[in-house]
Formats: structure tokens, C-alpha cells, sequence
């Protein structure tokens, strides 16, 4: 009998082990570990066994950003063929804007290019410095005052030969020079002295059935007035008359007076 409890004692204890341990914090109670609430992966478990060798990825260096190569030429407004000469002859005048004259298109270039284009109604005010924009700026400074003899009487000038005009009084120039049109062969204006008289704000033209805005008439049926044509259509001429842009007509109209000098000289080119 002795024996026979022994051997049973040792069975008990056997499953004893073998079983859960009630005081096992993870056995039917709350466990030891609540995952957080987070992205960041949970850590593994500490391993007897040594981590596996990674080589370390090369460092990634980013190439450095290509700075844009600049361009000596503004975007929207090409370099003419005359670049330089219309550079130098802004310079010249004055007025327009810094310039400078080295024949390589700029932004401040571009800019008195533009501001002298729209100042005498050249098309299209693109700032690129074309045969049309040169003929201006060249005829501009090629206009003497010295050649009007004005004296010092109040006068308008009249330069045939540059197709300009400009105002002067106490024997200088006070108002352009600026551009003009003037009669076409067949029709030329006569050169000489004259005055003004026929002062009307609107004129109509029985021989050519127009309207002659801020009319001033110099001799016989010629006089100054508002262009009613693209002024730089040289083709067509005057028919003898003094055509004026707008802003320049309405500046003589309120500078000029029944009975101030005029003065015309040269000759149109191809009359």
C-alpha cells in the first residue's frame, strides 16, 4: 500500500506542471501589452540569434538643380535689325527711357522701344526695333531746329525732307519734333513762310468729301489737321495738307493762333 501512494503522488505532480498556470497574468486576464494607437510597427521580440548582415544603402545625393540660362533677349519682345541705331537714336532724344547702346536687346530696352512706338503710333508696339521704327528715329534726329529760321516769334516747322514738325518760340523748340505727313507727288506742300488762318475744330473737304479734324488752314487748301489715315502709310501722302497724329494735332490746335508763322522747307523724298 505504501508504494502504491508514493507512485500516485508523483502522477499528480506531474499534471500539475504540464498545465496552465492560474497566476499566468495572460490566462483569462487582462494582458501585459495594449498596442498603442500609433503607425510606428510594434518591436519584435528580443532573439537569441544575431541579426542578419544589410549593407547600407548608398546615400542618395540629389544633382543639383540646373539654374535657366538667361536670355539677353526678353520673352515677347524680339531684337530687331536695327537694335543699335534705334538704341543710339533713343538715346538722342531722350525721353524714352534708360537705353543702352550696345545692340543687344534688354528689358529697359525693350520698354523706351515700346514707349516710343506707342508715342508715335507704330504698329505693332512689339519693341522690336524694325525698319519702321528706325525710319522714325532717324528722321526725328535728323531734324535741325537751326534749318526752320524761326527767329523768335512763335513758328511751326515744317521739315519736308524728314517728314517732321515741331513748334518753337524765343528761338527754341518747345513742342516735338514728331512726325508728319505731307502731299504726295502731285500734290506737294509748298515750301516758303506763311501764317495761320481758318482755325476750325472740324472742317469738311468739299474736294475729297472728309471730315478735317482741328483744321488750321497754312495756304490756299493745305493746312494742318487730324490725320484720318495710318500716318506712316507713305504710300498715299496728303493731297498738299499737314497730317498730324491725334495727341499732336489737338497740342498744335492749343498752341497755334490765327496769325502765328510757318514756316516749310526741304523737299518730301520722292515728290
Amino acid at each position: 500500500m505504501r508504494r502504491f501512494l508514493v507512485g500516485l503522488l508523483a502522477v499528480t505532480t506531474l499534471a500539475l506542471a504540464a498545465g496552465c498556470d492560474p497566476k499566468d497574468p495572460n490566462a483569462g486576464g487582462k494582458p501585459d501589452f495594449v498596442a498603442a494607437p500609433t503607425d510606428q510597427p510594434v518591436p519584435a521580440p528580443a532573439s537569441s540569434a544575431p541579426a542578419p548582415s544589410v549593407a547600407p544603402s548608398p546615400s542618395v545625393v540629389p544633382s543639383p538643380t540646373k539654374k535657366p540660362t538667361t536670355s539677353p533677349t526678353p520673352a515677347g519682345c524680339p531684337q530687331g535689325e536695327y537694335q543699335k541705331v534705334v538704341e543710339q537714336a533713343l538715346a538722342t532724344l531722350g525721353a524714352y527711357g534708360k537705353v543702352t547702346v550696345d545692340g543687344k536687346q534688354s528689358a529697359a530696352d525693350c520698354a523706351a522701344i515700346k514707349k516710343f512706338q506707342k508715342r508715335f503710333d507704330i504698329r505693332p508696339v512689339n519693341g522690336k526695333a524694325g525698319p519702321l521704327t528706325r525710319s522714325v528715329s532717324q528722321r526725328l534726329v535728323n531734324s535741325k531746329p537751326s534749318r526752320c529760321n524761326a527767329g523768335n516769334a512763335l513758328t511751326a516747322c515744317i521739315d519736308l525732307t524728314n517728314q517732321t514738325t515741331w513748334i518753337m518760340s524765343g528761338g527754341k523748340v518747345i513742342y516735338g519734333p514728331t512726325v508728319t505727313r505731307t502731299g504726295m507727288a502731285g500734290y506737294t506742300t509748298p515750301t516758303g513762310s506763311y501764317t495761320i488762318h481758318d482755325r476750325q475744330t472740324k472742317n469738311w473737304s468739299t474736294d475729297w468729301d472728309v471730315w478735317l479734324p482741328l483744321w488750321q488752314r497754312i495756304v490756299e487748301g493745305k493746312g494742318f489737321h487730324t490725320t484720318t489715315t495710318y500716318i506712316h502709310n507713305s504710300s498715299i501722302g496728303s493731297h498738299g495738307c499737314v497730317n498730324l497724329l491725334p495727341v499732336d494735332s489737338q497740342k498744335y490746335w492749343n498752341t497755334l493762333k490765327s496769325g502765328t508763322a510757318v514756316k516749310i522747307f526741304g523737299r518730301r523724298p520722292g515728290t
